[in-house]
């Protein structure tokens, strides 16, 4: 019995904790009220939204309040279910009939406002608050960097600081993506330190990302280094940065080093490795990256990045195996096989999978449309690619920006309609960049326009003078003209200004090592075996008509001067090196920093059908598959 006793009494005070009663009641009416509050807790913690709302109105009616643990189920069950009416409902209620909710809760309606995307909302209710706490701040400052708003950001971060309020681990992780230039990070990264903040993971990982995007690859590397104790999201953060910089080669080697320190790969790492396979190209390693992604195997992040290795890597069968196995699909999958595909030289295919992906349900996003004018230009498609183009706005509400009208004047310009080229420059809404010129450029020497092309080589040396190449073509151009006093002034303006034409490099993976070949450099091991090799090669490809192609060798060249300057591009070297080093009937992957040029097109044409194999060569424009001697590009590119 004195158990019992004490149970009840026990009740009554838990009970008296959870509800506020108005005063004065009888006690018929305190055993309805506390039915009432009782029926409205179960409903928020079984997440029946409409009945929590009934009973909420009637506890209202009768001045009743619950605790606050209890209406952070009820906020919780509207984030869920993205009830914004109900969720305004809560706030109206916990601020009825004289109530006055604790801090906490009304941190939890700002967060609830925030994740709405009502931010206007969220910062009238934070301006009433008679006391805010570090996490108040917090939450506000992540909503504004969240929205982009970066001042507003760094605002509240400064008045948090004049009132006295000392950021936490989370304040900083947030703050430090808003940074919108080096001095605010290295401010900062000083104000981290004298906290002494520096250590915590999640400081850690967000400077080193800060870093990375400013390109301070040197300074985030720093901050790794002063790590302690080792963190996986801190090693996730040092390889994504690097293969977000284009750096594969380093992502690699510290995935290798955090293999080797103990730490298994999560689905974090696996996206940056395999971004990091994708920027080199190297589809045996991703391969292997592949085998740690079977126990994530529908992660649809992980498998878009899948897709975009595979398709990157020139290996359409596998993506599309991935593809067809993927049992959620989102607009970035569909966007990644369109564009792998077109980019592969594959556009009708390209085509009929936006058809696909619009019959699904699915609407385009620019990066769709992207790849779409990108299949329609490296095919020749004008009529596609013009109503494509004009679809954007019409059909899919989505404004051109400078890439998608590169796209449409380099396909106007490679099917010579020169004219409308230049005409949808004029017409553009933004400035045009040196990257709509060079396509311009590129049009104009394909079909001989000396004229435009010097007006488009002047317009891209005005936006980027540090611009070799088109120095180069520009001086090639007068030289056909015979202008050889503007050629001297070309070379001269070069000269003083220490440009030279990037050399070419060629990168190829044999038994899991990467071979490097770069025009003009002796320096690979086996060099004069391949030379020899090469020669050897020529010789019988002269024999069934191969004829080097000369046109866009430096003017000042003579004759055999010429056909040499071509005979050793690199990926000629790395062709060879292949042929010699790998077994018959696999395919050569090469990848290359600069456009392959005509020459070398021929040489991986007739090389493909002599040597009955398959080459698959990754330029920074397009992807060439050369079989059976023809090209996937259909020689249009």
């Amino acid at each position: 019995m004195k158990a019992i006793s004490k149970l009840k009494c026990t009740a009554r005070s838990f009970f008296s904790r959870r509800y506020t009663l108005t005063p004065n009641v009888s006690s018929s009416q305190a055993l309805n009220s506390s039915a009432l509050v009782d029926d409205f807790t179960r409903f928020c913690y079984q997440r029946d939204l409409p009945s929590a709302i009934r009973a909420m109105d009637a506890m209202q009616t009768h001045g009743l309040h619950a605790d606050s643990i209890t209406y952070s189920e009820l906020i919780k069950c509207c984030l869920a279910r993205g009830a914004v009416r109900e969720g305004k409902l809560v706030q109206n209620h916990v601020f009825s009939n004289g109530y006055e909710p604790k801090t906490f809760l009304i941190n939890i309606l700002i967060n609830m406002y925030v994740k709405f995307n009502l931010l206007e909302d969220a910062k009238t209710l934070f301006d009433k608050m008679p006391e805010r706490t570090v996490v108040s701040w917090t939450t506000m400052i992540w909503a504004y960097c969240n929205a982009k708003m970066n001042n507003k950001a760094f605002e509240f971060f400064v008045l948090m600081l004049r009132e006295g309020v000392r950021p936490n681990m989370y304040t900083y992780s947030s703050i430090l993506r808003a940074c919108v230039c080096l001095l605010n990070l290295r401010q900062l990264h000083c104000g981290i330190i004298k906290v002494g903040l520096d250590s915590d993971v999640f400081v850690r990982s967000a400077l080193i990302d800060v870093y990375a995007k400013w390109g301070e690859l040197r300074n985030a590397v720093c901050v790794f280094n002063e790590m302690a104790t080792g963190d996986l999201v801190v090693w996730n953060s040092i390889i994504g940065a690097f293969a977000q910089n284009s750096d594969g080669d380093e992502a690699l080697d510290l995935f290798k080093r955090m293999k080797r320190a103990g730490f298994a790969a999560d689905e974090a790492t696996l996206t940056s490795v395999l971004r990091a396979c994708t920027g080199l190209a190297l589809l045996e390693l991703g391969t292997q990256v592949h085998v740690h992604l079977l126990k994530y195997d529908q992660d649809l992040i992980l498998n878009n990045a899948l897709l975009d290795m595979y398709c990157k890597c020139g290996s359409l069968e596998d993506a599309q195996f991935i593809f067809d196995r993927m049992v959620e699909k989102d607009v970035i999958s569909w966007s990644t096989m369109i564009a792998g595909l077109a980019q592969n030289g594959y556009s009708q295919k390209a085509l009929k999978f936006f058809e696909l992906m619009k019959a699904s349900g699915l609407e385009p996003n620019y990066i769709t449309i992207l790849g779409v004018l990108f299949a329609c230009s490296h095919a020749g498609l004008v009529e596609d690619g013009l109503y494509y183009f004009h679809s954007m706005k019409n059909v899919y509400g989505i404004d051109p920006e400078k890439e998608h009208y590169g796209c449409i004047i380099d396909l106007l310009g490679r099917a010579g309609k020169l004219d409308q080229a230049v005409k949808l420059i004029n017409e553009m809404d933004y400035e045009p960049d040196a990257v709509t010129w060079r396509a311009l450029l590129g049009a104009c020497r394909v079909h001989q326009n000396t004229d435009l092309a010097v007006y488009a080589a002047k317009q891209i040396l005005n936006l980027d003078p540090q611009d070799a190449g088109t120095y180069i073509l520009l001086s090639n151009i007068y030289a056909n003209m015979q202008r050889w006093d503007d050629v001297a002034e070309i070379r001269k303006t070069m000269r003083d200004r220490g440009l030279r034409k990037e050399p070419g490099c060629s990168w190829i993976e044999v038994n899991k090592h990467i071979h490097t070949f770069i025009f003009g450099d002796s320096s690979h091991p086996n060099i004069d075996e391949i030379n020899r090799e090469l020669n050897r090669l020529i010789h019988k490809l002269v024999g069934v008509g191969y004829v080097p192609d000369t046109n866009f060798v430096l003017q000042d060249l003579e004759g055999e001067q010429k056909e040499d300057s071509i005979r050793y591009h690199s990926e000629k070297l790395a062709i060879v090196f292949a042929l010699m080093s790998m077994s018959k009937g696999m395919t050569i992957r090469i990848r290359k920093n600069i456009r392959i040029c005509g020459d070398c097109h021929i040489f991986a044409k007739l090389t493909a059908k002599m040597e009955h194999c398959t080459i698959v060569l990754r330029d920074p424009i397009r992807y060439h598959h050369f079989r059976d001697g023809s090209c996937s590009c259909g020689d249009y590119w």
